[in-house]
């Protein structure tokens, strides 16, 4: 099992140092647990070794954009769709069979990118740090002026995180309730800051992604709870793609078919608590999270979330806020 973990420095050299020619190479947002699992179930179902380069998200599409010429990385995992669309002339369609185990609100025109795992928008609260407030139940609580000061998010012109979180916020949310919240809001330059801050109590709640929340409550931080605002909250996918010209040709198909597979997944889950995108997964069988069905989802539309980026942070720019943190 081959893992590297990049800096610009070693970019240059990736070439010389990956498996081999015929391994595939993943460039991957995802934190080492997640990688490790996935690099197992590749080894035992496509039967191959796998070099891996991580990074942000946009650090390594602008990467894959940029090695069109001559792409160095087989396969992308993973972002979300309203990221990864400006990027889609680097990347290549893919039928893989097992999209067919998947729901089909989930796949992409042309299949471009491949649905890996589909994250649940929540409120991560410490109850250690209410300080006689009342814990919040839906948005419109967090749009109180108590909040100020008191909640962190990532920074959506930095963050694919912060973008969809803040965005489907804009589009759920009525003008006040939206402007309310965002006007109590710290914003973090770092999307992992944001989880990090709540569990340390140096923030009282924070937005992000049911994973994030969830790792520090399986850890044991009882203090630690997950809020499913009971107005609704939002899902959003998150993507693999194969790359264009991916240089190890068949096998890096091979490896995406196994990052999508039934076992992948459940590693994923139980390892890294990335909710399956598969419609043959029993969340509630592995981790101690609600089933999706009794979530109460409203749809946002990603397609015009990508097509809207650049006016929607011109706005957001505008927008006063509680502060900002790195």
């Amino acid at each position: 099992m081959t893992i590297r973990i990049a800096t610009p420095m070693f970019f240059a050299c990736l070439a010389a140092t990956s498996a081999s020619a015929a391994d595939p190479v993943i460039y991957t947002t995802n934190p080492m647990p997640a990688v490790e699992a996935v690099q197992a179930v590749i080894q035992e179902k496509a039967g191959t070794p796998t070099g891996v380069i991580t990074g942000g998200s946009g650090v390594l599409l602008r990467r894959v954009e940029a090695e069109k010429a001559a792409p160095q990385g087989d396969v992308f995992w993973s972002s979300s769709a309203n990221t990864m669309g400006a990027f889609k002339g680097a990347l290549e369609p893919y039928a893989s069979p097992e999209l067919a185990a998947m729901p089909k609100e989930l796949r992409v025109a042309d299949d471009y990118f491949q649905p890996a795992n589909v994250h649940v928008v929540t409120v991560m609260v410490n109850t250690d740090q209410l300080n006689g407030t009342a814990p919040p139940a839906d948005w419109k609580d967090l749009a109180d002026p108590v909040w100020k000061g008191r909640i962190i998010l990532p920074d959506p012109a930095n963050s694919s995180t912060g973008y969809t979180i803040v965005w489907g916020l804009s589009k759920l949310l009525d003008e006040v309730t939206y402007k309310g919240l965002v006007s109590n809001v710290v914003v973090s330059s770092s999307s992992s800051a944001v989880p990090k801050g709540v569990a340390m109590g140096e923030y009282a709640a924070g937005v992000t992604f049911e994973t994030n929340s969830y790792s520090y409550v399986d850890g044991g931080q009882t203090e630690i709870s997950i809020v499913y605002p009971s107005s609704g909250t939002f899902t959003t996918p998150e993507y693999a793609a194969l790359i264009k010209g991916a240089p190890a040709g068949e096998v890096a198909k091979k490896a995406i078919d196994a990052l999508l597979s039934k076992e992948a997944q459940i590693e994923l889950l139980k390892v890294a608590f990335r909710r399956p995108s598969r419609m043959d997964i029993k969340v509630s069988d592995y981790v101690k999270l609600p089933e999706l069905a009794s979530i109460k989802v409203v749809k946002i539309d990603e397609e015009e979330a990508a097509r809207n980026r650049d006016a929607f942070l011109a706005v957001w720019a505008t927008l006063p806020k509680a502060g900002s943190s790195k």
